[in-house]
């Protein structure tokens, strides 16, 4: 394939990985909504259940429809239920509300991951795959970078955090309409009829469960970070929730520099290397927290996981899409490793309300990034 036809076919898919970075408004919201309606570290956390319990229920069913209907059709589905999710806090606001407005986004998320990453094997080559995954995350983290500076802003000059769902609603749909007049030709040779049985048949071998588990617990420090961060900064800076804020925009602003770079080390370098670098850098952050009490020291250790956390997923999801041919069937797979973000922020809740502090949640953080020494073992050289 051409070059110029590449980036043709390319910008519209990394439109739309902009949009799955919508679904990482989560932490930002949540602690807005725990302010608006008083509610607990265990509860407000729990908000991130309906927004991943999703990838847990329908990131096999969404392999299998892509099957039937193809990748580009499954993400199209994705963007409008997406589009559809960002419209309800828009009508009314309440705590029902923004828990339905989490659950479309998180199924529409659980759609456009699973066909998403695979749309791209039918634009790029396998030898490229790991870096243009990569920077499809760079693209992703730029939405999650920018989600808490607008709803900030939004309260500066309007007084309602708000305002940012209608201004991601009118970008899901720029991608929507872009990539539905885009012609990609998809690979057929996947599109044979599928079972849950034979995506669960993938876990028989002991590798793809060290690396859904991997999957799990990557998201699970990274949606951790993302609410956890500015708690860090209320605690022990005494700041306002719209100061401590800025902490989620760090992190994501640091996550979307790690995806940038790791774009061309992931081209260039050992993906094995690129892991252990990522991992040694999440370990050195979330340590740093134990005994960071001030506001650059905490900035620091936020910019280190943000770095270290960001080329995690496609070395961990490459590595698995090369020990099969059912590509379809493996991302839903991996894919769903992505409820990880509905469990370990609920533990992080209750350790922090049990402990009185957000050492808890740190605990936790570390016991997901000690699985993630363990998993370097398991990472081949090359994903291909």
């Amino acid at each position: 394939m051409k070059k110029d036809h590449v980036i043709v076919k390319i910008i519209p898919v990394m439109l739309a990985f902009f949009t799955m970075g919508f679904v990482d408004l989560i932490g930002i919201a949540t602690n807005y909504v725990k302010n608006d309606f008083g509610l607990s570290d265990t509860v407000a956390n729990s908000f991130s259940i309906v927004v991943f319990i999703w990838f847990l229920v329908f990131s096999i069913p969404t392999g299998i429809l892509m099957n039937k209907i193809g990748r580009k059709l499954t993400v199209l589905l994705s963007l409008a239920v997406t589009f559809a999710g960002l419209l309800f806090p828009l009508v009314m606001y309440s705590k029902l509300v923004m828990m339905l407005s989490f659950s479309f986004l998180g199924i529409g998320n659980t759609l456009m991951q699973v066909s998403l990453n695979p749309l791209l094997t039918d634009i790029v080559s396998e030898k490229k795959l790991p870096s243009y995954l990569t920077m499809g995350q760079f693209i992703k983290a730029i939405a999650s970078f920018v989600a808490p500076i607008i709803a900030a802003q939004a309260i500066i000059l309007w007084g309602n955090w708000k305002l940012l769902f209608p201004i991601f609603a009118v970008i899901c749909l720029i991608a929507m309409i872009y990539l539905l007049f885009t012609d990609i030709s998809e690979q057929t040779a996947d599109r044979k009829s599928s079972s849950f049985l034979k995506c669960f048949a993938l876990l028989s071998d002991g590798v793809v469960i060290m690396l859904f588990t991997g999957i799990l617990v990557h998201v699970g420090i990274d949606v951790g970070m993302n609410i956890t961060a500015p708690k860090l900064l209320i605690e022990r800076e005494g700041m306002t929730l719209s100061q401590a804020g800025y902490a989620t925009s760090i992190y994501f602003l640091f996550r979307t520099f790690g995806c940038f770079a790791g774009s061309f080390f992931l081209a260039r370098l050992s993906i094995k290397r690129v892991f252990i670098v990522s991992v040694l850098l999440i370990l050195a952050g979330i340590t740093g927290f134990y005994v960071s009490n001030h506001t650059t020291a905490i900035y620091a250790c936020i910019a280190l996981v943000g770095i270290g956390n960001s080329n995690v997923f496609p070395i961990i999801f490459s590595n698995a899409l090369s020990l099969t041919a059912q590509k379809n069937e493996m991302s839903g797979l991996m894919v769903m490793g992505i409820a990880g973000g509905a469990i370990f922020p609920v533990l992080m809740g209750f350790a922090s309300d049990s402990m009185g502090s957000q050492t808890g949640a740190v605990i936790v953080l570390t016991v997901c990034v000690a699985y993630l020494v363990f998993l370097v073992s398991k990472i081949k050289a090359s994903g291909q």
